[in-house]
C-alpha cells in the first residue's frame, strides 16, 4: 500500500509531464509561419490535434490538483460518492480518481 505521501509524489511528477506538454503545445501552435495555402490547412488540422490535446491534458491537470488537494484534506483515497475506500488497485491505475470503481460507471452516465 502506498502511502500518501508516495502518492503525492507521483502526481506532482504527471502535473510537471502535463505542464511541460502544455507548453510545447503552446510553443507549437505559435511557431507557424508558412503562407503557402496547402501547408496551411496541414498546419490547421495539426493544430486541431494539438489543441485536443492540450485541452485533454488541461483537464488531467485539474483532476490531479484536486486529487492533491484531497490529500492536503486528508481525504485521498475515499470515494467521493460514498465514502468508502477506493482500491490500492484502481489508484495505482488512476492516482487522480475521486470514485470508487461502482460510484466511477454510475459519473460516467452522467
Amino acid at each position: 500500500m502506498k502511502s500518501d505521501a508516495e502518492r503525492k509524489a507521483q502526481l506532482l511528477a504527471r502535473l510537471g509531464q502535463l505542464q511541460a506538454r502544455i507548453e510545447t503545445i503552446e510553443d507549437e501552435l505559435v511557431s507557424h509561419s508558412d503562407r503557402d495555402w496547402e501547408e496551411m490547412a496541414i498546419e490547421r488540422e495539426d493544430d486541431e490535434v494539438l489543441e485536443d490535446l492540450g485541452q485533454s491534458a488541461q483537464a488531467e491537470i485539474r483532476m490531479i490538483q484536486a486529487a492533491l488537494a484531497r490529500i492536503e484534506a486528508g481525504s485521498y483515497g475515499d470515494c467521493a460518492y460514498c465514502g468508502e475506500r477506493i482500491s490500492e488497485q484502481r489508484l495505482d491505475i488512476l492516482p487522480a480518481t475521486p470514485f470508487c470503481k461502482d460510484h466511477a460507471r454510475a459519473a460516467d452516465r452522467r
